[in-house]
């Protein structure tokens, strides 16, 4: 295992050092996409590493905001999006993470970043996706009796 560097006060990271940072942590489990776009880096995670991930950004790279948690359904498989920046170093970081279709569960991040709280029980709601050691995984927006999720691919419309 790598030497945990933490995060020095007042330090400036690029998107380079950042990259080479979680390539370092995650040589295998973690994918960088070729899109570029200045002050964002691209990548998507294997499901199982997406909270150590996570937490690397958290306290040694200084990722300070969870802005977005959303679901995809690509009929095949469900996919979880997250926007995660850095208001230090003004980097935002695009993490996909696949799921299975048949059992589309994931981490919760909202115990490193509060603000994810919402966003993941509105992606649960609408999608049906598990966030595991969320503290308070209810529906949103629809009555606690509904059984499906409406914005799923095989949601019917009009079929209460």
């Amino acid at each position: 295992m790598t030497e945990v560097r933490y995060l020095e006060e007042n330090t400036i990271y690029t998107v380079e050092q950042v990259k080479d940072r979680i390539a370092q942590e995650f040589p295998t489990e973690v994918k960088f996409d070729t899109k570029v776009k200045p002050r964002r880096l691209f990548m998507s995670a294997d499901k199982e590493i997406l909270f150590k991930l996570c937490t690397l950004l958290k306290d040694q790279l200084g990722f300070d905001h969870c802005s977005l948690v959303s679901g995809v359904d690509w009929t095949d498989r469900f996919q979880t999006v997250y926007h995660i920046s850095s208001f230090s170093n003004n980097i935002t970081v695009e993490i996909v993470v696949d799921l299975p279709h048949d059992n589309p569960e994931v981490d919760s991040i909202t115990p490193l970043w509060g603000g994810a709280n919402w966003h993941e029980r509105e992606t649960y709601d609408m999608f049906g996706i598990i966030f595991k050691g969320h503290p308070n995984l209810k529906r949103l927006l629809l009555p606690e009796d509904y059984t499906f999720f409406p914005l799923r691919k095989d949601f019917e419309v009009g079929g209460l």
